[in-house]
């Protein structure tokens, strides 16, 4: 008999801590071990790019909707810096969030090639709201997260070579 459940039970993504005050590490563990009910042990190291903070990356596996649990458990932490994306899957599209001091949490939907994804009457309402292109063009920067991937771009070239952690949730 054919499955007739069109949306997914499961996905991966990944946690990319971008940069943490070392005091922070083991909370910022504690906080993933929580929300996925699976020990996190990350592999720490430091960020080059801010020598004074640690970075780790750790893929999971988990329900839909776990990236959203995850980023607002990390969330407790204003200065930590951070991304979380869910991989798209059948039926369900992705997500990514990235937080930055300063700018606060951005999240936006993603598409299997984890370009983000503005919804038509998402445009539509951008288009009617402002009068110049320039106004459009900011509105766009910001739905599209740019802010927050420019001041995250110096932190991910800062990781290059680190270990990853894998983390499957327990489900059932």
């Amino acid at each position: 008999m054919r499955n007739l459940n069109q949306f997914a039970d499961l996905t991966t993504g990944v946690v990319y801590i971008h940069a943490s005050p070392v005091a922070l590490c083991p909370h910022v563990e504690w906080a993933l071990s929580s929300t996925l009910d699976a020990r996190a042990d990350l592999k720490w190291s430091a960020q080059d790019a801010e020598p004074s903070r640690m970075r780790a990356t750790v893929d999971w596996t988990g329900p839909v909707g776990t990236a959203a649990r995850l980023a607002s458990a990390l969330r407790e932490w204003p200065g930590l810096a951070y991304e979380v994306t869910e991989n798209a899957s059948d039926g369900v599209d992705g997500e990514r969030f990235s937080h930055v001091p300063g700018l606060g949490l951005w999240r936006g939907s993603t598409g299997a090639n984890g370009d983000v994804i503005i919804g038509e009457m998402q445009l539509r309402a951008m288009m009617d709201n402002q009068p110049d292109s320039a106004g459009l063009a900011a509105e766009l920067d910001t739905v599209l997260g740019t802010a927050w991937d420019e001041a995250l771009e110096t932190y991910r070239m800062g990781g290059a070579g680190a270990e990853v952690t894998w983390l499957r949730q327990r489900v059932g």
